[in-house]
């Protein structure tokens, strides 16, 4: 395990979903010792409208004071709540500048974004996670607005792929020892001989469900995961060099295909 704590970064308007984003972050935080920070980013036109320059200076200085005296609001309060301490900073501007800027400067390991409220996510948003994706290597943490990720008992979690490219991964290491039941590793294989429409073969480690690719693949195992109670998905964004069969999960497509029709927290591994 890591002897420093993991830099850990919420993306986030404070809109919609920011609740359950924050009770998700703060949680898988506590699982791979890491250490939050809020970064609160407005753009400036949603500000700066058609007015005079003076008028333009007076609404930026009064968001400002408004953005910080909220986000300090919520930062006191889940910092109580939660026993966990939270530190914060914001922006005004151009969204993918400001977060561009953030990750040269400050060099997050791990950056959480919430989904919203709409069980598909818009294009707005699939290009900024895309965005992200290409401008940061390390992992990407989707929260999910209905099924939050809390510390129990029963956490059960799944990958994408087999389980021998994860381990390794030295952070999906300490992220997977979490899960107290086995992993169920979901494998999307391209068009053989034989025909395969599910198959599942289970060792000491995992239960893999097989799945031949087709336009219905990542739905059928968005089923099966909402069956199986999983509390958390792992992704593997590199390519597995080891089994030709398998498909290749890491493009924008595929992994916008993910995002947009499973209804659990997402981890996007880092390559």
């Amino acid at each position: 395990m890591k002897n420093n704590k993991y830099k850990i970064v919420i993306f986030t308007d404070l809109k919609d979903s920011v609740n359950t984003t924050l009770i998700s972050a703060i949680n898988f935080a506590k699982m791979v010792n890491g250490e939050i920070e809020i970064f609160h980013i407005k753009k400036a036109i949603d500000i700066v409208k058609k007015e005079s320059q003076l008028s333009a200076i007076r609404n930026l200085n009064s968001e400002y004071v408004g953005a910080e005296k909220k986000i300090k609001s919520i930062v006191k309060q889940y910092s109580k709540d939660f026993n966990i301490p939270l530190t914060y900073s914001f922006a005004i501007g151009n969204i993918k500048s400001e977060i561009s800027s953030y990750i040269d400067e400050k060099k997050p390991d791990i950056i959480v974004l919430g989904k919203k409220k709409y069980k598909i996510l818009n294009r707005v948003k699939l290009n900024l996670i895309q965005f992200i994706l290409k401008k940061h290597n390390g992992p990407i943490f989707i929260t999910d607005n209905e099924k939050v990720l809390e510390l129990n008992h029963d956490l059960s979690f799944g990958l994408i792929d087999e389980l021998e490219p994860y381990t390794n991964l030295n952070f999906a290491k300490e992220v997977l020892q979490n899960s107290k039941k086995p992993i169920k590793s979901f494998k999307i294989i391209e068009k053989s001989n034989t025909t395969i429409e599910s198959n599942t073969k289970h060792s000491k480690d995992a239960i893999e469900y097989v799945f031949e690719n087709n336009d219905t693949s990542i739905q059928n195992i968005s089923n099966y995961i909402s069956k199986s109670n999983i509390n958390l998905l792992c992704v593997n964004r590199g390519e597995n060099k080891n089994n030709k069969m398998s498909k290749n999960i890491s493009t924008p497509k595929n992994i916008n295909d993910i995002l947009s029709n499973i209804n659990v927290p997402v981890l996007l591994m880092g390559q």
